[in-house]
């Protein structure tokens, strides 16, 4: 017992100068906190923005929950890549190369005419007014609620980017396959702890994964991970799970196939992501690696909080969520703008 707890200093020891390091290395980090932004942004210029976005979006997971995820992911992506300024929503252009095609979001981003549709209404209202940013943000916090998640209270006065970031979108998104220290660098660069980490990373019990995204997961460490072998569940998931995604692609029939993240409550917003962690059956690795990995010394303990209280989880998924919604990007305050149309820019 001595050399376990002793091997287990080391590897706090060694985690913490590793975050350390991380955040020496990207100590230039993004506008959060950004002071362009109020509560009160649009009061008097357009004072029916939140209820026109929360009617729209409403419809929109009456239709099919699943819609919720979409736009939540949407927002992630956004903000991710140069900082929440709806570059993620512009089409290809001859002068522009948006971020849809890039490899991390090309057959992974849907919800593009939810936006659309609430954009067109707010044009409607307040023409030229209200920043396609700002209309994902709000609508992404309505899709949480919408679905049972908690209320924040959505900071605004984003400007639209008049440019996208292809090559970010590879660099600065986290991977289905990638590495526990890798994920966490990603996010400590765009001014977001661990804690923010694990917390947003709850946002996939609303979340759907391609194949092509778990299947290394399912032929690699699932059954170490969890109980298949023992358990007729566990085993029976896994089974279901590799006949949707089979071992080698044949003619790309398959890696676009999908299930839901969250195998108990998937329309759902609550705290069984973490459940499902705990039973070591995550979907894809990098979620999993929040629990299992030997460098997760502080993720696990995390994870055992949220699933273990709902409360706790809905408190830090807002302030996480306000968090990275205040990452801007700075040269949309000298330069950006407020689009006609969220999929180009302004003409």
């Amino acid at each position: 017992m001595a050399f376990i707890n002793f091997y287990q200093s080391r590897i706090v020891i060694f985690e913490f100068l590793v975050l350390v390091f991380i955040g020496i290395c990207f100590s230039k980090l993004n506008g959060i906190s950004d002071s362009h932004l109020s509560l009160d942004y649009y009061k008097k210029t357009c004072p029916s923005v939140e209820g026109i976005v929360r009617k729209e979006m409403e419809c929109a997971c009456l239709s099919d929950p699943r819609n919720a995820a979409l736009i939540l992911r949407l927002h992630f992506h956004d903000c991710f890549v140069q900082g929440c300024d709806g570059s993620v929503l512009l089409d290809d252009t001859v002068t522009l190369k948006g971020e849809k095609n890039a490899p991390n979001n090309k057959n992974a981003l849907k919800g593009f005419k939810i936006i659309d549709r609430i954009k067109n209404r707010i044009e409607s209202e307040c023409p030229g007014t209200v920043s396609c940013a700002d209309i994902l943000t709000i609508a992404a916090r309505d899709a949480v609620l919408l679905v049972g998640g908690p209320y924040w209270d959505v900071p605004l006065g984003r400007k639209d980017s008049i440019k996208a970031g292809y090559e970010l979108a590879d660099t600065n998104l986290p991977t289905a396959d990638e590495g526990l220290i890798s994920i966490i660098s990603k996010f400590i660069s765009q001014g977001l702890s661990v804690t923010d980490m694990v917390a947003l990373s709850g946002a996939h019990t609303i979340g759907k994964a391609r194949c092509v995204n778990f299947r290394n997961r399912i032929y690699g460490d699932f059954k170490m991970t969890s109980t298949s072998y023992i358990n007729p569940i566990s085993s029976s998931y896994l089974s279901k799970l590799k006949s949707l995604c089979p071992p080698i692609e044949i003619n790309g029939s398959s890696d676009n196939n999908e299930t839901s993240m969250d195998n108990i409550t998937p329309n759902l917003f609550d705290n069984s992501y973490y459940h499902v962690l705990l039973k070591g059956e995550g979907l894809i690795n990098s979620d999993q690696e929040l629990y299992s990995s030997f460098l997760g010394v502080q993720t696990k303990k995390i994870v055992e909080k949220y699933a273990a209280n709902t409360i706790a989880f809905f408190e830090q998924f807002a302030e996480s969520m306000v968090k990275m919604g205040n990452i801007t990007n700075k040269e949309t305050y000298v330069n950006g703008e407020v689009r006609k149309s969220c999929r180009f820019v302004n003409t």
